[in-house]
């Protein structure tokens, strides 16, 4: 991750992959052209760093020179393009191969297509190294594209975001989401996860979201994903991860705006863990920290007898049933604090005490993040 002025970016586009596409539009482009001696325009600023590296693979003779013009303000592109610096050479009867660095709407190149209109030019081609299609509003045919990427705005190799970031050998994206908390909490049946999620949810502002809540939500609605979730069960299945997954993304993309996620209830593998982070990344955004009230076997039992007398619950009256649940607990979940703590994200809470107790140790692991 690198920071330009006020806006965090993430590695999106390597050297390497760069290189690639430089390689193959330069084989392209030799092939169409032949023996013919074309003319390639580089509008600056930022394709300097293009045409740089492509006129070094370009195999075959040919000409280089540039125009500039304005398209960018921050990280929005322009309606008004303005031409700044413009051709000094005749360019009659050339082919004259045009060299963007990127192309989204479109709009510089139609100030492109403008200037060459009375340039009597041979031919006029268009090649890109990069090309966002859902950005592009216009109908100039692009000939030679590099590498199609999502409309998201990029800066290195050229790009920048307020001057900086040109000077990058590799593409960075932008972060859409530049600071959000998010977390994975943790603990054996009995630690009081669900209480202490409430609280931390109000202290930071956060949004928490029940594994449990969300299937009986969309069960009791009849949503698509809860009729395909309970057909599973009806038949006595697991829910496929995918199934849950796109429960969370759901509750995710209905607080969009949130300062972060209190995941509780999943995920329970690895396989969860992988997929949920993949589901954050896809948000811009990341799991911080597992956060694990930590609490003795004889502890929760107790806890849940007790719970038992007043909750109605028979899986809380019933102690080999209880020790079985938190059993199972160890043997499939616990698994995950190697996962976390591989990446430096596993926080173990001691789990006893007060109710305010915990909530401060909570509050004191979360507050390093």
């Amino acid at each position: 991750m690198i920071k330009l002025h006020d806006k965090f970016f993430k590695p999106f586009i390597s050297a390497k992959q760069i290189d690639e596409a430089m390689a193959r539009l330069a084989r392209e482009i030799a092939n169409d052209v032949g023996d013919e001696i074309p003319v390639f325009i580089g509008i600056l600023n930022g394709s300097f760093m293009v045409v740089s590296d492509f006129v070094k693979k370009y195999p075959n003779p040919c000409e280089v020179t540039f125009i500039k013009l304005a398209s960018y303000e921050g990280v929005k592109s322009t309606e008004d393009i303005q031409r700044l610096i413009g051709l000094t050479q005749d360019l009659t009867g050339r082919t004259v191969i045009i060299l963007e660095d990127i192309i989204d709407t479109g709009n510089t190149l139609a100030e492109v297509h403008r200037i060459f209109k009375n340039e009597n030019v041979k031919s006029l081609k268009i090649a890109t190294l990069f090309y966002k299609p859902e950005a592009y509003k216009k109908d100039f045919k692009l000939h030679y594209v590099g590498i199609e990427i999502p409309n998201k705005f990029i800066v290195g190799y050229g790009l920048d975001y307020d001057g900086l970031g040109r000077n990058l050998p590799e593409v960075y994206q932008i972060k859409q989401t530049q600071h959000m908390t998010n977390l994975v909490l943790f603990g054996p049946p009995g630690a009081g996860k669900g209480t202490q999620a409430e609280f931390l949810k109000e202290k930071y502002n956060l949004v928490h979201i029940s594994t449990g809540d969300v299937f009986r939500f969309n069960i009791k609605n009849k949503t698509a994903l809860g009729m395909l979730a309970k057909s599973y069960i009806d038949k006595g299945e697991l829910v496929p991860d995918q199934v849950t997954i796109d429960m969370l993304n759901a509750e995710v993309e209905k607080n969009a705006d949130a300062n972060g996620f209190i995941f509780d209830g999943f995920p329970r593998t690895n396989a969860q863990a992988e997929a949920l982070d993949k589901l954050m990344d896809s948000k811009d955004s990341q799991i911080n920290a597992m956060i694990a009230l930590e609490v003795e076997d004889e502890i929760l039992v107790k806890r849940l007898i007790g719970r038992g007398k007043t909750s109605g619950r028979a899986d809380d009256a019933d102690e080999s049933i209880i020790r079985n649940r938190i059993k199972e607990y160890y043997d499939k979940t616990a698994i995950l604090k190697d996962y976390y703590s591989a990446q430096n994200k596993y926080f173990g809470v001691d789990g006893v005490g007060s109710i305010e107790d915990i909530t401060v140790r909570l509050s004191a692991a979360i507050d390093k993040l």
